[in-house]
């Protein structure tokens, strides 16, 4: 996975040929991120990556200098390297926590200006994330909730729904909290 923008713009990293996680295309997350980058004032983004796998989209957010990123992995290996990555290029507004996501989101107090949540496409239980984030409350006003998913996904029925974009095989729905 590369880093396309920011402090670390062009910096390859390269997780363990053992892990599972499918990280987000380089294509999608640069087409993504120059959404964000024009409806956001990136450096004082507050953000959380939910489903973080490799960590590409947090390194994304904290070289780009957003205020504060919250990386959220379950798996004790993609934890592990996500944090020691985090610390090895000075990522300091990076906090990441070894958690199940749905744990996460039902026990956070915080708000975020965006969060991107990338389950794995075939995960049970996709749906519920816009409806915990926004019952929960965890957007900030005007934040936008971004949740990858396969093609046969459709959210456009949810009353926060914004829009729908897709890069290939890569689909993210946009979520929006109304200020």
């Amino acid at each position: 996975m590369r880093i396309i923008s920011g402090q670390h713009r062009g910096r390859t990293i390269l997780p363990p040929k053992s892990f599972s996680a499918r990280p987000t295309t380089d294509f999608a997350k640069e087409a993504l991120f120059n959404i964000i980058a024009v409806n956001f004032d990136v450096e004082s983004v507050a953000a959380l990556d939910l489903f973080s796998g490799g960590g590409g989209v947090s390194y994304e957010f904290a070289s780009r200098g957003c205020r504060s990123v919250d990386s959220v992995e379950v798996n004790f290996r993609h934890h592990a390297f996500i944090k020691k990555t985090a610390q090895a290029l000075q990522l300091r507004q990076m906090r990441c926590f070894r958690c199940d996501a749905f744990s996460f989101l039902a026990s956070c107090a915080a708000t975020y200006d965006v969060i991107f949540a990338d389950p794995p496409y075939d995960m049970e239980g996709v749906e519920q994330i816009p409806q915990m984030v926004f019952e929960r409350q965890l957007l900030a006003p005007d934040g936008w909730l971004i949740l990858e998913h396969s093609k046969g996904k459709d959210f456009s029925s949810h009353a926060h729904f914004k829009e729908h974009r897709s890069y290939g095989g890569v689909n993210f729905s946009i979520f929006r909290q109304m200020s």
